[in-house]
């Protein structure tokens, strides 16, 4: 899906390189929840992160948003995976209608839904730019695995 990067958020890709060598395929600016969300090059995770956290912080300070990252993956299981991390994801299905349901540990609900939804229209957003795919429901699983 090919999608024009703004002039903003070229700026907050580039300060990213610039501050931890890593490097971000794409960045959202959501003003809603007000933070930054970077979609990363698989692999280059730990990069971005830094040693403890530091990276983060040093742009969130630089910045002055929180910021939020996501591991970029080509499989669609994976990458929601690691959209809903650090929640234990059991499984991914997608339903006749074309959504996908994500199962999550029932002691990760929460945090899987994340502060008034934000970690669902973290998702939701990422979903369907890289997968045309709608987030349909988040269910607590015991032992799911579709």
């Amino acid at each position: 899906m090919i999608r024009t990067i703004c002039f903003k958020e070229r700026r907050y890709i580039e300060e990213l390189r610039i501050l931890t060598r890593a490097t971000a395929l794409d960045c959202i600016i959501d003003e809603r929840f007000d933070r930054i969300v970077y979609l990363i090059k698989e692999g280059d995770m730990g990069l971005a992160i830094g040693r403890k956290g530091n990276n983060i912080r040093k742009m969130q300070r630089v910045l002055g948003k929180r910021i939020e990252m996501v591991e970029y993956s080509p499989e669609i299981e994976t990458f929601t995976r690691n959209v809903f991390k650090p929640a234990n994801v059991l499984g991914v299905g997608k339903g006749d209608d074309g959504r996908l349901t994500v199962y999550i540990d029932k002691n990760d609900l929460g945090i899987a839904i994340g502060k008034g939804g934000c970690t669902i229209e973290k998702a939701r957003l990422l979903l369907s730019r890289y997968f045309d795919t709608e987030l349909g429901e988040v269910l607590a699983g015991e032992d799911v695995h579709a």
